[in-house]
């Protein structure tokens, strides 16, 4: 089984961009637990800034992977164009939040991808991927 981790703008942060939000560990570290974890599965991994980077990889996996594991960071409450991404493709989206989005900012609290993604998981860190994971897993 083929699983992306789709990481978005900012998120090449993790551990340095307020600790108080997103905690102390970078992805780097956590990515390779999961792997250990998941030694049956091919995990991958792919982060960037930039929206038409995040479109592109999204098509490149979209026919031949068996899930994504997305978290779009600000792009989720404003692309239009990552929700039209996730509808043309085949492969299973879950979108992930390290925080919980809805104890925060209002402007946090809509998400434009939701409604193309096969579940959404948000507020547990970063462990909201290895459940976004394990939901793959179980369908």
């Amino acid at each position: 089984m083929k699983i992306l981790i789709l990481n978005g703008p900012n998120l090449n942060l993790l551990g340095k961009r307020e600790p108080g939000v997103y905690g102390s560990r970078g992805f780097d570290d956590y990515f390779d637990e999961l792997r250990q974890r998941y030694p049956s599965l091919e995990l991958e991994y792919y982060q960037s800034n930039h929206e038409g980077a995040l479109i592109d990889k999204l098509h490149e996996v979209g026919f031949s992977f068996d899930g994504v594991v997305f978290n779009a960071g600000a792009y989720t409450h404003t692309s239009v164009a990552l929700q039209d991404a996730i509808r043309a493709i085949k492969t299973p989206v879950v979108e992930v939040h390290i925080s919980n989005v809805h104890q925060r900012e209002e402007f946090r609290h809509k998400s434009m991808i939701s409604c193309a993604c096969k579940g959404v998981i948000c507020g547990f860190g970063l462990d909201s991927y290895r459940l976004a994971i394990e939901a793959l897993l179980a369908s």
